[in-house]
């Protein structure tokens, strides 16, 4: 009939949309995205070029090499690890393959919009576990009395972004053993900050699946390369579940490079961790509220002058990011090197 047309899912049309502010960032000081802020290894962008031919690029991809590699890196079995379009289709996959319709999924709030995104996407019933008032710390107890017999996903973010807040091991057994039934993702995106991992809990534990992005410490966010590892047979029916073809011959080079080149890894968190200290104590010289972190942003209290700050520091070329539509009155900055951080600190001394 006339004026007829397809009627997207109920779930679809009561999402909010999401919009990323990623416009008009070239030539700035990028500390708003928790990204890499000098720039990838160089070993990622010689592999590229030493590997890539013109027939390279007619071929499907293959995964073979990489797979052989990063099994290598990760220390885990091929068949415990899902190659991800980034650490977002790892998420979309674990809830394509373990989440129906009005299941009961579990995040934090506030964390990673990705995890409510996919869980509306597939019709869940979402419940969400608030951080802590005031210290943002996880909220394990509060976490485990939610723990229905029927809850099928808890999803959390180790560290915690936007907050910056850990767990330790103890706790993440705590939450597997009290929901063996559920796909339980620990993202470790900002792992190599913390030191804090689960990854080698997946052979003891068959609900845990660990998730590693190529986006942050690796500075490859514009290839969109990840990984997820869970036991042997969760991976095969993980693996059943995605697009045979979503990580791209490029991505897989280059993926390749970065775990050629360990020492970059090394230099770089360093530089990170010894400029999340410079903050820390620029910050308090301006008698500002922060969280400390065991990634690589802060969180600080700006009161109601967190989108005002924002907008005046990208004036002077300084881009951070307004948390406040989260948490009243928080603006996160993204660390970077100490040379960087030193520019955040003078600008937000101008204005402050």
């Amino acid at each position: 009939m006339p004026g007829d047309k397809p009627k997207p899912r109920e779930a679809v049309r009561k999402m909010a949309p999401y919009h990323p502010p990623t416009g008009g960032r070239s030539g700035k000081l990028r500390l708003d995205f928790n990204e890499n802020t000098i720039g990838c290894s160089e070993n990622v962008t010689r592999y590229i070029v030493e590997n890539l031919t013109e027939e390279s690029l007619t071929i499907y991809p293959e995964y073979t090499e990489v797979r052989a590699d990063l099994s290598k890196y990760f220390r885990v079995a091929d068949e415990e690890m899902v190659l991800t379009n980034g650490t977002d289709e790892a998420i979309q996959v674990l809830i394509n393959t373990y989440v129906d319709d009005d299941d009961d999924v579990l995040i934090l709030k506030p964390a990673y919009a990705m995890y409510r995104f996919y869980a509306e996407v597939a019709g869940a019933s979402i419940r969400e576990i608030e951080y802590r008032p005031g210290t943002l710390a996880f909220p394990l107890q509060e976490l485990l009395t939610a723990i229905h017999p029927d809850t099928k996903a808890i999803l959390i973010s180790n560290p915690n972004n936007p907050t910056g807040t850990g767990i330790d091991l103890e706790s993440i057994t705590k939450i597997l053993k009290r929901a063996p039934q559920a796909a339980v993702l620990i993202d470790e995106a900002y792992y190599e900050f913390s030191g804090v991992t689960a990854l080698g809990l997946i052979k003891e534990y068959p609900n845990l699946f660990v998730t590693r992005t190529f986006s942050k410490v690796f500075g490859m966010a514009a290839m969109r390369f990840g990984c997820m590892f869970s036991q042997a047979s969760n991976v095969a029916f993980l693996r059943k579940a995605q697009s045979p073809y979503s990580v791209n011959a490029l991505a897989a080079l280059a993926a390749r490079g970065a775990v050629r080149d360990s020492a970059y890894i090394q230099r770089y968190v360093g530089e990170v961790l010894a400029a999340r200290e410079l903050l820390y104590v620029g910050l308090e010289k301006l008698n500002i509220p922060y969280i400390k972190s065991q990634a690589n942003f802060v969180l600080f209290f700006a009161g109601d002058r967190s989108i005002p700050i924002r907008d005046k520091l990208r004036e002077l070329g300084v881009l951070i990011r307004d948390r406040s539509y989260e948490i009243a009155g928080c603006v996160r900055v993204t660390v970077g090197t100490r040379d960087q951080i030193r520019k955040f600190l003078s600008a937000l001394e101008t204005i402050w």
